[in-house]
């Protein structure tokens, strides 16, 4: 089953400038640098050629994962979304029940991300426990230490 992959327009349009800038400035260096490269000589024992061909593999491989997301992107309307509980492009704030901390949240989907400022993916396992509950319920979200509660404390919409 091929998941779909929700983002806003605006993540949309990230990933896609994102993909052009590797296609069309990171690529053609590392092409020219894997010819310079070859010109030394003797392949087998080119250091620069096989680093600059494993370089070319991996943008090669972050590519075609854009493009993935590219491909399975659902555009989501965050305007026809319910108000009154975590969805998609709300911003959360959470007790942690266990320490009593309080913490923001906004679920975004992929292209949005940026976890040093509290935007996480809605896809995550995370973003999933939240997704569904209103104020005042406690989500559940299952961690490899085990099982944190979060009581949901407000939910808000940066429209």
């Amino acid at each position: 089953m091929v998941e779909s992959v929700p983002m806003t327009r605006e993540g949309y349009n990230k990933i896609k400038a994102e993909i052009s800038r590797m296609e069309n400035e990171e690529m053609p260096l590392i092409v020219q640098k894997i010819a310079e490269a070859r010109e030394e000589g003797d392949l087998k024992e080119n250091a620069e050629y096989h680093a600059q061909r494993e370089n070319q593999g991996m943008l090669m491989a972050k590519i075609n994962e854009l493009r993935d997301k590219i491909a399975r992107a659902s555009i989501i309307d965050v305007s026809s979304l319910p108000k009154d509980e975590v969805v998609f492009g709300c911003t959360v704030t959470v007790e942690d029940v266990a320490y009593g901390d309080e913490e923001q949240f906004t679920l975004v989907g992929a292209g949005d991300e940026d976890y040093d400022s509290g935007k996480i993916l809605v896809t995550s396992p995370f973003g999933q426990g939240l997704v569904g509950k209103k104020v005042g319920e406690v989500a559940e979200v299952e961690v490899p230490a085990g099982k944190l509660k979060f009581k949901i404390l407000k939910i808000e919409f940066n429209l």
